[in-house]
């Protein structure tokens, strides 16, 4: 079955001194302030295209891997994601890198790897993010 999900944007004035907000329709979780300065520089307190981004990869890359888990029979005691999502003014939006932290009861180091990098590819995210260069640090603890 197919979701759609659903957020706007207002803005107000120019690029470098403007400021916007972007609201998340679907879950009705908030709306969160956004400017060039929070995209390029520090982000005081607002959040920017790119960070919705990491937000939207990590949980993917997530969902994903944990499918991939319980499909090869594993467990994981916990299993944390994250992306970095890089902007580069001037040229856009060029890399997102995930990191995944795992602790998973008898598997191998080799089937972990592998697994991890099937979630890397098989996540929608990573699919829709297919034009940038993904890359994955994946830790396996003991």
């Amino acid at each position: 079955m197919a979701a759609t999900r659903n957020a706007h944007a207002r803005w107000v004035g120019d690029l470098p001194t403007g400021a916007g907000q972007v609201t998340l329709d679907s879950s009705e979780l908030g709306t969160y302030d956004v400017t060039w300065k929070a995209r390029t520089e520090a982000s005081e307190g607002k959040t920017s295209p790119e960070e919705l981004i990491a937000a939207a990869h990590s949980s993917c890359f997530a969902m994903a891997f944990s499918n991939e888990l319980s499909s090869a029979g594993h467990a994981a005691e916990y299993v944390n994601t994250s992306a970095a999502v890089t902007f580069v003014p001037g040229t856009g939006i060029t890399g997102s890198h995930l990191t995944l932290v795992a602790k998973i009861p008898g598997i191998s180091r080799d089937e972990f790897d592998a697994i991890a990098n099937g979630a890397k590819t098989g996540c929608p995210v990573s699919g829709a993010l297919a034009a940038i260069n993904i890359t994955l640090e994946a830790t396996l603890e003991a």
